[in-house]
């Protein structure tokens, strides 16, 4: 009896710890019903053992088998069910045997394991496994009964009718031990061994009728839970998301007008450049502008010819032009009265004029629009008593060394810088 009862024992451990395990993952156990009643009915097939000459039919009618299950969540659970089984001959001998038997079983949910409800709510799959214990009879060939052990395993498909019943079919096979008659009723051979050889199938249908006062059954319950969270998760991994900051001038990506403003630049709660007298360059670029501007004339002051000359060759000395215009913006006026002056001392030195471009648009546009700025500067440059002869037209196209995403970067490369000769 041992043999029975400790395999009983161990299923019933590993079932209770199933449900201790996945109790988090399961919704909470109010909303749906745990309890149903299985009804099945269906054929049998005892592969072995058989006594020589004796053959089993394919198909006896018939089976019937009995349960009661009980869900511990929405994967895991027990059944406690009783089976009976008549078996008689094919084409042999004439025998009437009949199975008695009772088992407990553990149950999952495969459907709910494997989300079977991410693409159906009509059909599901449990798997089953358990101990239990027979009684075989056979009037005509021994007296008394033989009493087995069982192991069994079987899947069990479903079809959704309502939320009150299903329809189910279900295989299993029963592997039995400590028997000591033949499924015919006769002996074993002499020398043979009576362990796991014991070998019968089970193929039924039936109904799963629920129990309980909620609207659905564990086998078919989708905790809706989890999908809120799932929205949750989205929604939050869409506001860090929206909350990133690009440009890393305070203001979220979301609420960035300007999400390339230039590193440093004070800005608005929109994220734009502070431009207090609208002339398009930001405060704090034209005040750095005004700086150097500042910082420059000094310098010119305090140097000798050669210094003005390294400094007008260095690039010290610019004029700048405004987004598609060869015509030179306010800001440049100092630029070109401090070459004027300096080319009326010196007579004897010529210059070039070398026009540059932003790289937004086409290639061959911004050589022409480098070439026209030039072009316009030494007209303003012969305008204000420079002989024509003393500058030479040089355009150079796009200037690529700056990031041509950032607006005011792209400023300061839009414009007619010098080389004295």
């Amino acid at each position: 009896m041992k043999k029975v009862v400790l395999p009983l024992l161990m299923i019933c451990l590993t079932s209770a710890s199933l449900q201790a395990q996945d109790v988090q993952e399961s919704g909470n156990s109010n909303d749906y019903n745990k309890w149903s009643i299985d009804v099945n009915g269906g054929f049998s097939k005892p592969a072995n053992p058989m006594s020589p000459g004796y053959h089993s039919s394919a198909f006896n009618f018939f089976h019937a088998d009995l349960g009661f299950r009980y869900m511990f969540n929405t994967k895991f659970g027990l059944k406690l069910d009783a089976g009976y089984d008549v078996m008689s001959e094919d084409d042999g001998p004439e025998f009437e045997s009949k199975l008695l038997r009772t088992s407990l079983q553990g149950y999952a949910n495969l459907g709910r394991i494997m989300e079977f409800e991410s693409w159906t709510n009509r059909f599901n799959l449990l798997g089953h496994m358990g101990v239990g214990v027979g009684q075989l009879k056979n009037d005509d060939r021994f007296n008394g009964e033989d009493w087995i052990g069982n192991f069994l395993i079987g899947l069990t498909g479903q079809v959704r009718l309502s939320d009150r019943v299903s329809l189910n079919a279900d295989f299993t096979m029963i592997n039995s031990f400590s028997q000591q008659k033949t499924w015919d009723g006769g002996n074993y051979e002499p020398g043979s061994k009576q362990g796991f050889d014991s070998t019968l199938y089970n193929a039924t249908v039936g109904l799963s009728i629920y129990l309980g006062k909620n609207e659905k059954h564990a086998d078919w319950f989708v905790d809706d839970k989890s999908d809120e969270l799932d929205a949750l998760e989205q929604r939050i991994g869409e506001i860090e998301t929206m909350m990133n900051d690009s440009d890393k001038d305070g203001v979220p990506d979301y609420l960035d007008a300007e999400p390339n403003s230039v590193t440093g630049v004070a800005v608005d709660t929109k994220g734009r450049a502070i431009d207090k007298n609208n002339n398009g360059v930001p405060d704090e670029l034209e005040s750095y502008l005004d700086q150097r501007t500042n910082e420059i004339k000094k310098e010119v002051s305090e140097s000798n010819s050669n210094d003005l000359a390294g400094l007008i060759n260095n690039g010290y000395v610019n004029v700048y032009f405004d987004f598609n215009s060869d015509k030179p913006n306010a800001q440049s006026v100092s630029g070109m009265n401090f070459l004027i002056k300096y080319l009326k001392q010196n007579p004897s030195v010529s210059a070039d004029v070398v026009g540059y471009a932003d790289e937004i648009g086409n290639s061959d546009y911004n050589k022409q629009l480098s070439q026209r700025r030039a072009e316009n500067v030494k007209k303003i440059l012969v305008d204000a008593g420079i002989d024509a002869g003393r500058l030479n037209i040089v355009g150079n196209g796009e200037d690529t060394s700056v990031n041509k995403d950032s607006k005011y970067a792209r400023q300061v490369v839009r414009r007619v810088t010098f080389i004295l000769k």
